[in-house]
């Protein structure tokens, strides 16, 4: 069986959002320093010996997140006809980065998203 390799980058974003239909404190606007950490699965190298350049995914992340920084997430279009909840926001993540970094030689395998510490979700595609 052949070996695959999983990479990962990290990265955050701060906002705010609202839980439209949630009975609770997270009904109204409130926001969060949120996490997120990108996974890639690959199997072959290149010559230099690398799935992908840690730099091209960390400025392909930040770039998507660039967007959701510092916005109140219910008002952005991915987000109008879902509540921006961190299921739906790594949802969002995966599909925008796999449009992005998907090839024949590497794919986005997983997503984390954290609103805190110790809270998250981890999205993923069979």
């Amino acid at each position: 069986m052949a070996g695959i390799y999983e990479l990962y980058v990290e990265a955050g974003f701060a906002a705010a959002h609202c839980l439209e239909g949630y009975e609770g404190d997270c009904s109204r606007v409130h926001g969060h320093n949120w996490r997120v950490r990108v996974y890639l699965k690959c199997q072959e190298l290149d010559n230099v010996g690398i799935g992908l350049d840690f730099r091209q995914i960390r400025k392909d992340l930040q770039d998507l997140l660039d967007g959701l920084d510092h916005k109140h997430l219910n008002d952005l279009e991915p987000f109008r006809a879902v509540n921006p909840t961190s299921e739906n926001i790594a949802r969002h993540i995966f599909g925008e980065l796999s449009g992005k970094i998907n090839s024949a030689a590497v794919s986005v395998s997983r997503v984390r998203v954290s609103e805190t510490g110790n809270t998250g979700v981890t999205y993923w595609e069979e």
